[in-house]
């Protein structure tokens, strides 16, 4: 940093994958790169900041990028995206039997039925989990969802193992511990866009100001993939950032978390990692869920 730049303020969550990969980049261990302010919020709080304009650079929900494209760019690199890691619909009964027999884990073709008209909990209507549990429900709920009730993540499980709600999306390292609420997968949604797209499934993205300006902005490219390359090469050297801020999560559960939301597309979206998150957009803002993209909004400066 020269001495006439400030640093960038950047907004990212607290969740192991976000550490891992700023870890080097917020602690100064990548050569000539742009110093960081950092703040740690949740997703559904980083895109709000994101449609007021508040911060340089932020982690976002692909869900939130046709609001704010105008003010920010999409970064090649740094978010998250993958296969196998697509948020979850979770009841309290197993799917197809209600008695808690049988593999109820398995997604079950016919299990959207169940959702007709009932009351799901969501951690936001602005995320990209909340659009891919839209375009699944619109093949597979008959009559449609019934109410919709946004709550904070951590309280989801809880909510609907205790009946208050009747099923619930979750996100992140519940696919990991949903088993200890004792509640079962109806059915997976990253399965379902797989399936139908063949793409990897778009979760979160990384985007940056565009009064930065050009050189700024591949300057902070180049850097972010620095990051990730260096927490790859000693993963060890993050760990105490990592666990920090990981809110007490089990070691074992922040690693999986790490291993599947840090992967080849953080490092660099490339032509699968662009392909899917054009599809989402497109196919969202032709179900009226979100306004349509405009041409070359996705193009990094």
């Amino acid at each position: 940093m020269t001495t006439s730049e400030r640093p960038l303020r950047i907004a990212y969550s607290p969740c192991p994958n976000d550490t891992f990969v700023f870890d080097a980049l917020a602690h100064g261990r990548v050569p000539d790169a742009p110093a960081l302010d950092v703040t740690f919020a949740d997703i559904d709080v980083t895109n709000g900041m994101a449609e007021r304009g508040e911060p340089d650079v932020l982690k976002v929900s692909y869900a939130v990028l046709p609001y704010v494209l105008d003010t920010y760019a999409l970064l090649p690199c740094g978010g998250a995206l993958g296969r196998g890691c697509g948020p979850l619909v979770l009841t309290r009964e197993e799917a197809g039997t209600g008695t808690g027999a049988g593999a109820g884990d398995a997604v079950r073709p016919s299990g959207g039925e169940r959702l007709s008209g009932r009351t799901v909990a969501v951690p936001s209507e602005r995320s990209t989990a909340y659009l891919l549990f839209r375009l699944w429900a619109a093949e597979h709920v008959p009559g449609g969802i019934g109410e919709i009730v946004v709550m904070p993540f951590h309280e989801i499980m809880p909510a609907v193992r205790d009946g208050k709600v009747d099923a619930g999306l979750v996100i992140h390292e519940a696919r990991f511990t949903y088993r200890d609420y004792g509640l079962h997968k109806l059915a997976d949604m990253g399965e379902h866009w797989e399936a139908t797209t063949g793409l990897p499934i778009p979760l979160g993205a990384i985007i940056a100001r565009r009064s930065l300006g050009a050189e700024t902005l591949d300057r902070l490219a180049g850097s972010i993939r620095a990051s990730v390359r260096a927490a790859w090469d000693d993963p060890e050297a993050s760990r105490p950032y990592v666990m920090e801020h990981a809110q007490e999560m089990d070691p074992s559960v922040a690693d999986q978390h790490i291993g599947l939301y840090v992967n080849e597309f953080t490092a660099e979206l490339g032509e699968d990692g662009y392909a899917a998150v054009r599809a989402l957009l497109t196919r969202a803002a032709a179900e009226g869920l979100l306004p349509p993209l405009g041409p070359g909004a996705l193009d990094f400066p």
